[in-house]
């Protein structure tokens, strides 16, 4: 008799976090839509208990029937699609490991999605919010990270996860632990060196207690839920008050450099993305301007009101490329 379900949960949990390098954020993600699909494996549609079905008892009809559940409470289709991947992975690993013949999840298709096209601010509002943060020690820090977050394109787990080893001053690069594991340089420019410089001046006035490169009050390893906060509350200072994630400032990166003639390859390369497919959705950005444009500038342009005035905003503030996230050691 096989291992039971919840066994082989716990095994690939494991896994992910051991052989994987899986953070946090990422187990706690994975475990908890495992979770949810052992409940509805576990109870009948009115709620009584049920025995834990052995793994070959569960097909891709099974499967199915998770997802409908999903839909039946009213998840979105980003929410469903995402647990479908965790499924997916799971059952691979069962399928890799022997304890079953294939994964069912294979035959299941992903939920269609409405296309989302990335949230970005104009040059002259990211200017803006990277200059916001005073010249104290925490505004110094603020700023350097900010600089770094839209002069570099770096997503906010990079930033949380760099050393001070990682920083290359002199010739303005910095050594990134991107997504699974893979490392990258990537440069930034004279204001974001200076305001790294400016900040590692008072670094030390932080009672550093690691080689992390940004610091919290107490002298640890900012956060990334501490980073979303900072520029959460400098956009709602923005001349233009607006929700901001970290995010905002990657798509702004690429979607500035793209406007100014960089080619996707090399913005691919600078973000790290394994698929070019993720890189391009940056030209839809590019066409959704020039009707933006189009629509308010052109004397002929007969749905000037109808123009929209916003893109819609980024599901979640954290990168959506690839569902595992790497942690530093």
């Amino acid at each position: 008799m096989s291992s039971p379900l919840s066994e082989w949960i716990a095994r690939y949990l494991e896994f992910l976090e051991l052989e994987r390098n899986a953070s946090p954020h990422t187990l706690r993600n994975y475990a908890s839509d495992l979770a949810q699909l052992r409940l509805h494996l576990t109870r009948t549609p009115a709620g009584e208990e049920r025995p834990e079905p052995e793994l070959g008892q569960i097909d891709h009809l099974t499967i199915r029937e998770f997802l409908g559940a999903l839909y039946a409470r009213r998840n979105r289709k980003s929410s469903i699609a995402r647990k479908l991947a965790t499924v997916r992975s799971f059952f691979r690993y069962l399928a890799r490991r022997g304890a079953i013949p294939a994964n069912p999840a294979r035959l299941v298709a992903t939920p269609r999605q409405n296309r989302r096209l990335p949230d970005f601010l104009a040059e002259g509002a990211a200017a803006e919010l990277v200059e916001a943060p005073e010249a104290t020690t925490l505004g110094r820090r603020d700023r350097a990270i900010l600089e770094l977050l839209y002069g570099a394109g770096l997503r906010v787990s990079e930033v949380t996860g760099l050393d001070l080893g990682d920083l290359e001053l002199g010739e303005g690069l910095v050594r990134v632990l991107g997504k699974g594991s893979k490392e990258r340089i990537v440069p930034f420019g004279s204001k974001a060196r200076a305001g790294l410089e400016a900040y590692l001046e008072v670094r030390g006035s932080l009672g550093a207690r690691s080689d992390a490169l940004f610091l919290n009050k107490r002298g640890g390893r900012l956060t990334a839920r501490s980073v979303h906060a900072m520029v959460a509350r400098y956009g709602a200072g923005l001349s233009e008050r607006r929700r901001v994630h970290p995010h905002t400032l990657r798509h702004s990166f690429a979607t500035h450099m793209l406007n100014a003639g960089a080619d996707l390859r090399s913005i691919q390369e600078l973000l790290g993305h394994e698929s070019l497919s993720t890189t391009q959705k940056y030209t839809h950005v590019g066409v959704e301007e020039l009707i933006r444009t189009y629509r308010r500038c052109h004397p002929r342009a007969e749905a000037k009101e109808e123009a929209r005035t916003d893109l819609p905003e980024d599901p979640r503030p954290e990168d959506m490329d690839a569902p595992h996230r790497p942690r530093k050691h």
